[in-house]
């Protein structure tokens, strides 16, 4: 039994709110369970100096954590410098969604992806990967009304989802009890059309086998394609 009773291949609850911050050329709040991330959008008209005269976009990201996000304060990074966990898991954001760009048709710009967890029950880089989507789907959009992009620069929906073995059962979407006791633990980026961004599993108390990978990978694609259902709903 999960500790939350959900069935073994159950999502929790996800809520995808647009247009929430005034400023954000795109902007939302996606909530899975008790884990809610801020997702915003900043397009700006140049490119890092590696792609100056490319012609080609870029897309990128930020992440971080309120100091109550969880059960205790963190201390702000702002004032310590990032961890590495910040840094790894906002370079996955960034790779994530540009595999979803054509970075051609976006034109010699960059987008800014701002990822920032208001509260933490597990699968927040997840949660950062789907919303962020929408908050770049929606900053394309602005785009394309302008006139400043010829044709859509997104060609496909990019969403992520957690699974892992927990209690020596292959679960879908782990909330924070379970992650913290998982055996197994995998993030699992994937396409609208399933096709997959990365993959990181890790054994985490006990090793898997190939089978029970598979496992893994049928429920991450059940639950891509609930996300993906989520992501065409909110910016509809």
């Amino acid at each position: 039994m999960r500790p939350s009773g959900r069935q073994v291949d159950q999502m929790r609850a996800v809520s995808i709110e647009t247009g929430v911050t005034r400023h954000a050329e795109g902007s939302c709040l996606i909530k899975c369970g008790d884990t809610h991330v801020l997702c915003t959008a900043t397009i700006d008209e140049r490119v890092p100096p590696f792609l100056k005269n490319s012609g080609l976009g870029w897309v990128t990201a930020e992440y971080g954590m309120l100091p109550r996000a969880t059960n205790t304060r963190m201390p702000r990074e702002a004032k310590k410098g990032q961890s590495g966990r910040t840094q790894e898991i906002q370079r996955l954001i960034g790779r994530s969604l540009r595999a979803g760009i054509d970075r051609v048709a976006l034109g010699e710009r960059q987008i800014t992806v701002d990822c920032d967890v208001i509260q933490a029950d597990g699968g927040t880089r997840c949660a950062s990967i789907t919303g962020g989507w929408v908050a770049l789907r929606l900053a394309v959009n602005k785009l394309m009304k302008a006139g400043d992009v010829i044709s859509d620069p997104i060609m496909d929906h990019v969403a992520a989802i957690s699974c892992g073995i927990y209690a020596g059962q292959p679960v879908l979407d782990l909330d924070y009890p379970e992650d913290s006791e998982a055996g197994v633990d995998g993030n699992f980026v994937l396409t609208g059309g399933g096709r997959m961004v990365e993959v990181q599993m890790s054994a985490e108390g006990a090793t898997y086998s190939r089978d029970e990978m598979n496992e893994l990978l049928t429920l991450a694609d059940k639950g891509i394609a609930e996300l993906v259902e989520a992501q065409k709903a909110a910016v509809a």
